[in-house]
C-alpha cells in the first residue's frame, strides 16, 4: 500500500502545481475571454478539490502504477496522456455538444492541456515514487 500512496502523492503534487501555474498564470486570459461569462467569481473549492482527488487517482490507477509495475517510464507518460485526453475531451466536446456559447477554440485548447499534463503527472509521478523507493 506505501508505493499506492507513494504514487497517488508523488503524482497529486507535479498535477497540481503545473496545472495551477496554467489556470491561474498562463492560460487565465484565454479561458477568462471565452468563458467569462460562466465563470464564478471564486471557483467552488470543495468541488475543486474532489475533482483533483478523484481525477489524479484515475491517473494513478491506469497510468503511474501500471507504469511502475512494468518498468516503462514511457509507459507511464503514453497512459497518462491517453487518460487525459479521454478525460478532457469527454468533458469539452459534452459541453461543446449542449451549452450554448462553448468555444471550439477551449475545445481544442483544453483536450491538448489535459492530455499534456496528465501525461507529465504520470511520466513525474513515475519516476519520483522510484527514486524514493529506491
Amino acid at each position: 500500500m506505501g508505493t499506492h500512496l507513494l504514487a497517488y502523492a508523488t503524482t497529486a503534487a507535479v498535477f497540481l502545481v503545473i496545472d495551477y501555474v496554467w489556470l491561474a498564470h498562463l492560460a487565465r486570459g484565454f479561458y477568462a475571454d471565452r468563458l467569462g461569462h460562466l465563470l464564478l467569481e471564486r471557483p467552488n473549492v470543495g468541488a475543486a478539490v474532489t475533482f483533483y482527488a478523484i481525477y489524479v487517482a484515475g491517473i494513478v490507477f491506469f497510468a503511474t502504477l501500471p507504469a511502475l509495475k512494468s518498468g516503462s517510464a514511457s509507459s507511464a507518460l503514453v497512459l497518462g496522456a491517453l487518460f487525459g485526453f479521454f478525460a478532457y475531451a469527454t468533458y469539452d466536446m459534452t459541453n461543446y455538444a449542449t451549452l450554448k456559447g462553448w468555444p471550439l477554440a477551449v475545445v481544442m485548447v483544453d483536450v491538448a492541456w489535459g492530455t499534456v499534463l496528465s501525461g507529465l503527472a504520470a511520466l513525474a509521478g513515475f519516476h519520483a515514487t522510484r527514486l524514493l523507493l529506491a
